[in-house]
């Protein structure tokens, strides 16, 4: 299979509340197929989170194993708990041709862009930092600490969205949505010329 009928690998990456699975949402609705890699966690589920739909649940010896056989494209520590993207389902979906994305955290994303320099970085901003924090507030699934931590994380992690291909600030999920398609539309383009 010649390399223009691989998919496009996209790379979202932004702060935690920022809207990235609401946005991806939109976009599957708007009818891009594309596959959503699903991260691998030691974390404990969230309410309504299902295993290999939300998250691959591991216990920390698993996700150290896998670690050891080199078997994520990337992975870090974030908050006590291990976070990764298996590599093996990414590069099945890009040689069936399908877009991959890959909604990660920013130490993630630069993982990955070392590895797979062909892979299309966009960052996902919020509106606001305020409006960041009331999104975080309003899961009620986390401590004060834990909130605390990821607002202070997420402005260290927005000073670093110049360093990404594409900026798209998630004002409105659906206009974020657009944006997303027509950015992986355009890499799909040059992606085929080459």
């Amino acid at each position: 299979m010649s390399r223009n009928n691989k998919g496009v690998l996209m790379i979202l990456a932004g702060p935690s509340g920022v809207g990235k699975g609401t946005v991806l949402g939109y976009l599957r609705e708007m009818g891009h197929d594309f596959f959503l890699s699903v991260s691998a966690t030691t974390r404990a589920p969230r309410p309504g989170e299902v295993e290999n739909g939300s998250y691959i649940f591991l216990d920390k010896a698993e996700f150290e194993d896998r670690i050891a056989r080199h078997a994520f494209l990337e992975h870090a520590r974030y908050l006590d708990e291990y976070y990764g993207t298996p590599e093996e389902p990414v590069e099945a979906g890009l040689a069936e041709g399908r877009d991959c994305i890959l909604e990660i955290d920013v130490q993630g994303a630069f993982q990955v862009k070392e590895k797979r320099p062909d892979a299309i970085m966009v960052f996902m901003l919020p509106p606001s930092m305020e409006e960041l924090e009331k999104r975080l507030r309003g899961r009620g699934t986390e401590t004060e600490d834990k909130i605390n931590r990821r607002i202070a994380r997420a402005a260290d992690e927005c000073a670093q969205a110049d360093r990404f291909t594409y900026r798209v600030t998630n004002l409105d999920a659906h206009n974020a949505a657009q944006e997303l398609h027509d950015i992986l539309c355009l890499e799909r383009e040059k992606h085929q010329a080459e």
